[in-house]
This record gives C-alpha cells, structure tokens and sequence, in this order.
C-alpha cells in the first residue's frame, strides 16, 4: 500500500511539472522570438507607421526621430509623427506584428512588403507583396477573421 502511494505522488508530481513547463516553454519561446517583423533592424522596413494614416503614400521614417518599442526600433518622418506614436502606440503598430496578414490567414509567418498595405476599421495590415495585397483587398474580414485564429500563438511555435 506504501509502494502504491508513493508511486502516485511521484506521478502527480510529474503531471504537475509536465503542466508547468507547458505553460513556461512558449512564454520563454515568446520572449525570443520578435513581436514585430523588422528589416535591417528597423520595423516597417524604416517606414514611418503614422505616414500610414493620413491617407497617402507612406513615407520613410528618419533615424533620428526613432522609438524602441516592443523590441524594434521605429523610425518617424517627423517630431511629431514619433510623439504620436508614443502616444498611443497600439493604435499605429500594423496588425499581426507587422507580418503578411494574408499568409497570417493560412497559419504562416513571412516577411512584409511596407508598400503593400491596407488600412482597415482604423488598423493597418501588411501583405508580402503587392499582388498578394490584390488577393488579401478582395477577401479581408474573411482573411482578418482567419488570422486573429492563429495570432499570436504562431510566434511560440517557431
């Protein structure tokens, strides 16, 4: 009867182990792995994401007007474009890190084209290129729905 408990103890404590590790491996992974996507050190490529929203072309952001934020270094057109951002950053930042939210749709990370783009219900998604974005404009609460089912669980399976 000893040996039984004992044995059970000694499983219950390898479940509880099993459970806390499962909980800790992807916040670990999570914390490795880059929230947003980010070229040459820089997200959006350099593009100044508040550029995004004024209705025209995005413009490139400048070094010295630049923000770290989440783990990459933005970078601004202007003064008062990063002060925006800083702001009130979430309200700037491109949707599913800043990777392809079409592919984000199928359940796979790619890099982004910052010149394939679509704002959407005030959000800014990123495609991988521009025909991609042609595909993605056709079809994109249908593929917005899909890709918030994978993020951002997807970042801990990499």
């Amino acid at each position: 009867m000893f040996f039984d408990l004992k044995s059970e103890m000694l499983t219950r404590r390898f479940l509880l182990g099993a459970m806390v590790a499962s909980f800790i491996t992807p916040a670990v992974k999570a914390q490795e792995m880059p929230v947003y996507f980010a070229t040459d050190g820089a997200a959006m490529a350099g593009y100044d994401v508040v550029s995004y929203f004024d209705g025209e072309s995005p413009v490139r952001g400048q070094p010295e007007y630049s923000v770290v934020w989440k783990g990459a270094e933005w970078h601004f057109a202007s003064a008062e474009n990063r002060d925006a951002f800083e702001r009130d950053p979430r309200s700037f930042a491109p949707q599913f890190g800043g990777y392809c939210a079409y592919a984000m749709a199928q359940g796979v990370l790619i890099s982004t084209d910052p010149l394939a783009w679509q704002v959407v219900d005030g959000r800014l998604y990123l495609t991988h290129s521009l025909e991609i974005e042609e595909m993605w404009r056709e079809a994109s609460a249908e593929y917005i729905r899909m890709a918030e089912a994978h993020w951002p669980v997807i970042l801990y399976e990499q």
